[in-house]
């Protein structure tokens, strides 16, 4: 009885300090409409916020995965682009075998492929995003995602080669062989279907001929000749 009396006099008095009855909690529904609207208003900052909180508070609700995309895609459209990848782990953390992980993945990689830039500067989230498509191609080969990133990854994949390509050259400048070859090889062997392939082979040519071993550089030359019998690099060879 005495624990019953305590509990009413805390119920009253946190009842009194908020000069009102206290108001119940929202449900699911009606947490999600209000992120919904501010959605649909341009406030995707509110909205992601909104979202978070819904699923927060109903974390067991059947609706509660879905919360947790809709905030992801509210903080990919306002473009906060990292804190979108958070929202995204949370999802495929909880929520794995969820219809929507697929998209997710997709999000995610689109998040980081959003950050691409100048091919001088890229801090390196061509990777990044490169890896999430790859990942969404592997586990889920049949969706419409997977269709959509084929020529992102594509695009990604001589973004990249063009970065290592970019530092060989320069370590060419300063007769950096060793370097040079050692990034060159891997754009050989790694990234052999870019279109960087040919230079790349071609470069090789000219460094283990600047360090006096010809028959590396013709190894490479005719290399070359068989995969790029009508490419410009391969033209180069003769002038």
């Amino acid at each position: 009885m005495k624990k019953i009396i305590m509990l009413i006099a805390v119920a009253v008095a946190v009842q009194g300090c908020g000069g009102g009855e206290i108001e119940p909690e929202k449900s699911m529904e009606q947490l999600y409409a209000e992120a919904y609207s501010e959605f649909n208003d341009g406030d995707y900052s509110s909205a992601a916020d909104l979202f978070l909180n819904a699923e927060s508070e109903h974390s067991t609700d059947a609706f509660a995965p879905d919360a947790l995309v809709m905030a992801a895609y509210s903080k990919y459209m306002d473009d906060d682009f990292p804190g979108a990848i958070i929202v995204a782990d949370r999802f495929m953390r909880f929520h794995p075998g969820h219809p929507d992980a697929a998209y997710m993945l997709y999000l995610r990689g689109m998040c980081y492929y959003r950050q691409v830039s100048d091919v001088r500067r890229e801090p390196g989230m061509s990777v990044y995003a490169l890896q999430q498509f790859e990942q969404l191609k592997q586990r889920f080969p049949n969706s419409e995602y997977a269709k959509n990133v084929e020529n992102k990854i594509n695009i990604l994949k001589n973004y990249i080669a063009g970065k290592v390509m970019y530092a060989a050259r320069n370590d060419m400048k300063v007769e950096n062989w060793t370097s040079a070859i050692t990034r060159l090889q891997s754009v050989v062997t790694t990234a052999s279907e870019t279109v960087m392939t040919a230079e790349a082979m071609y470069r090789l040519t000219q460094c283990y001929n600047a360090l006096g071993l010809p028959d590396q550089a013709n190894g490479y030359a005719e290399m070359l000749r068989k995969n790029f019998p009508d490419n410009e690099w391969t033209k180069k060879l003769d002038k």
